[in-house]
């Protein structure tokens, strides 16, 4: 099985495809095992070298049970690509993998090629109505992966994601960025993206109908369609 040490963790990882290399950070009680990423990992390695890898606390990577925070999951994400010979990647980052890609680009951009943030904003408003009752699953609810998440790594990726606000460094973000994001999400309301695509000079704000996973059912194909067009733009 392919791991790399990052920091003080085992990261497990998958490379699939040729081409350009496109990094993806999945979300809050996810992993790239779960089949609605597979999909998409099988789609957009049609046309990229896709480095999947499953974030501190989830999948088959290690669940230290200790706080995480959002810039030790970008430190991870850093030292992964960099053992893998990535010197720069495309990052596509979905909900809390969005909060970790914006913090890569904020604190290693010569790591960063293009930057897409799916279902994602810089900061949360207020802690949410949901966080106390999430707080108390066992595993992430959200998708089924046969490597359950243990509750208190669920935990401490819950609060590492609730507590985050780059709001502040957004105009430090100089490569080229795509927000993708459903025009009926609930967990990342449509005023934050807004906001940070205010924030972020220059970047592209693309809407969706759905919510906040709209990218694995009726308009994954729109989905996948907006990132190879963005991509597709950086060798014009």
């Amino acid at each position: 099985m392919p791991y790399i040490q990052a920091n003080d963790i085992q990261v497990y990882y998958e490379i699939h495809g040729e081409g350009e290399p496109l990094a993806l950070i999945t979300g809050l009680g996810s992993d790239i095992s779960e089949m609605e990423w597979d999909a998409i990992i099988r789609s957009l390695a049609q046309r990229y070298q896709v480095i999947a890898f499953d974030n501190r606390g989830a999948g088959r990577t290690d669940k230290p049970d200790q706080p995480y925070t959002i810039e030790m999951m970008a430190n991870d994400a850093n030292e992964l690509l960099r053992a893998l010979g990535a010197e720069r990647a495309n990052i596509l980052g979905v909900s809390l993998g969005g909060r970790i890609a914006l913090t890569l680009a904020i604190e290693h951009p010569e790591r960063v090629e293009r930057l897409i943030l799916v279902s994602t904003s810089a900061r949360l408003t207020k802690r949410p109505w949901w966080f106390g009752p999430l707080s108390l699953l066992s595993s992430g609810p959200f998708f089924r992966s046969p490597y359950p998440q243990p509750r208190h790594a669920f935990r401490w990726q819950l609060q590492a994601s609730s507590g985050f606000n780059c709001t502040d460094k957004l105009g430090a973000i100089h490569a080229p960025t795509l927000i993708l994001h459903g025009r009926n999400d609930k967990l990342a309301p449509a005023a934050l993206a807004e906001e940070m695509h205010n924030g972020i000079p220059g970047s592209q704000l693309r809407w969706f109908t759905g919510g906040h996973i709209f990218f694995f059912f009726r308009e994954r194909q729109q989905f996948l369609e907006a990132v190879e067009a963005f991509l597709g733009t950086q060798n014009e």
